[in-house]
């Protein structure tokens, strides 16, 4: 980082860059009650942005969030949608801004409405739509991806308003989108519509996690990541496997055998082309690996180098379909063809399109027996590295530490956030911080989501410290 002060804690209540650090957590905590309130309200809305759920209760879940805007004193509140490729529109987002004083820059604040599926409600403790307080942990779906992102930034704004009066002169604009658990199927289409309204020197993407309880993080990699599917065909059509079987293997035999191919014995991901780092700031022990993935006893961990590296900086293939008779459906005959989906992460600066034609090849290429294979090309998205020595990168590890009380950390993520890609191709000059609320207990997207209500308000505060950091300071 740029400055020693962007990673370390200042002493409580020191003023830092003209930022009065107790004003503004006293400022939160003040109204942090309503904060939890209103976040709870949120995560009674099921707004699901899948074709199969409800589509009046995403629409009342923008109605809700815009309404928490201009509750926080923004009066330009709309809600605006773009229509995806077959014509049918995509989801409601929430947008606000307020205009930034002369000489003062803009900060876009972004996170999401639309929430997960909940799954197979038999898995949960409680009801996913029904928000519940347990051990310091708010319960529910949405609870921390990313309806808390939501209230972050609208708590933080409202607390740095409070503080600093007509001295806050950012620009700010709130940019909750409605459908990023669907994959954001218009996102490029609406930024490219409304790129004027959402032009910012700042963007801060709430969509991500802290290093653990007690520990915040900048994320400042994010993987990239491609799918499609591996079809493996050897009969024209099905035979008897007692009167054919031993001179030709069926069709998930041999698929499974190429399957094989993609790693070598240690695991790692065997196909050439591939870029792979081995550059990380901090990282996890065995053990704590273990028991955030949890992991099954005996069950040897995979790959070389560090354990966050694997996670982070590296490829990770994982076969995530497998089309093939079902046991309980399963017959007597060799089976023609069977069809397997990957989903395969990589490494940051890795081109999806380069990555593609890697499997592609290998896949051809270790064809078992002559058998034929059909390669299909599915989902792609960039991975992300960021400017780690920017103005506002260094201001949001100040921020993490100050509100926190130890040094932040700068951490990757193994998943994809293809959508960043888009939002650095539009506003290559914008400097993007990716923060986030959760941490590795928070199991989003799975049964029993959650949200660790102490490391929430820290993360309120942090953003408040950063918004008025930068108004005082600017971006140099």
């Amino acid at each position: 980082m740029t400055s020693p002060s962007a990673a370390t804690p200042q002493q409580s209540g020191r003023p830092v860059g003209g930022v009065d650090t107790d004003a503004l957590r006293n400022a939160v905590n003040a109204t942090f009650e309503t904060t939890m309130s209103q976040l709870t309200d949120l995560v009674s809305i099921p707004g699901i942005a899948w074709a199969s759920f409800h589509p009046p209760e995403l629409d009342r879940s923008a109605e809700a969030v815009a309404a928490l805007v201009r509750s926080a004193g923004l009066g330009d509140v709309r809600i605006l949608r773009c229509n995806k490729e077959d014509g049918t529109p995509g989801g409601p987002a929430v947008v606000a801004r307020r205009e930034a004083a002369e000489g003062k820059p803009t900060v876009l604040l972004y996170a999401h409405h639309d929430v997960q599926p909940p799954g197979d409600l038999t898995l949960w403790e409680s009801e996913p739509f029904a928000a519940v307080e347990r051990d310091r942990r708010l319960y529910g779906r949405g609870a921390a991806d990313d309806k808390a992102g939501i209230m972050a930034h609208i708590a933080a704004y409202g607390a740095v308003t409070r503080v600093l009066g007509d001295d806050f002169g950012l620009g700010v604009t709130l940019f909750f989108e409605g459908e990023e658990e669907a994959g954001s199927p218009t996102f490029r289409t609406f930024l490219e519509t409304h790129r004027e309204l959402l032009r910012a020197d700042v963007i801060v993407v709430a969509d991500s996690s802290n290093w653990k309880v007690g520990v915040p993080a900048l994320t400042t990699s994010l993987r990239g990541l491609i799918d499609g599917t591996i079809e493996v065909q050897v009969l024209e059509h099905a035979v008897h496997s007692g009167m054919y079987g031993g001179p030709v293997l069926d069709a998930p035999t041999l698929l499974s055998r190429l399957i094989a191919t993609l790693h070598d014995d240690e695991g790692n991901v065997a196909i050439e082309g591939l870029v792979s780092r081995d550059e990380v700031m901090v990282d996890l022990t065995e053990d704590e690996f273990r028991s955030d993935a949890s992991v099954l006893d005996g069950v040897k961990l995979a790959g070389a180098g560090t354990i966050a590296s694997r996670m982070w900086t590296k490829p990770a293939l994982s076969i995530i379909g497998f089309d093939a008779p079902a046991v309980d459906v399963a017959s007597n005959t060799l089976q023609p063809r069977a069809r397997a989906k990957f989903s395969l992460r990589l490494a940051p600066g890795q081109l999806p399109a380069e990555a593609m034609l890697a499997v592609r090849r290998h896949v051809e290429m270790h064809a078992p027996f002559g058998a034929k294979v059909v390669f299909t090309p599915g989902e792609s998205g960039n991975g992300y590295l960021a400017d780690r020595d920017s103005a506002a990168a260094a201001f949001a590890m100040w921020a993490l530490g100050e509100s926190w009380g130890v040094p932040a950390v700068e951490m990757g993520i193994g998943g994809s956030i293809p959508f960043i890609s888009d939002l650095t191709d539009l506003y290559p000059d914008a400097q993007i911080l990716v923060t986030g609320v959760e941490d590795p207990d928070s199991r989003a997207h799975s049964a029993n989501e959650s949200l660790h209500i102490g490391d929430f308000r820290n993360a309120v505060v942090a953003e408040s410290l950063l918004l008025a950091r930068i108004n005082s300071e600017g971006l140099g």
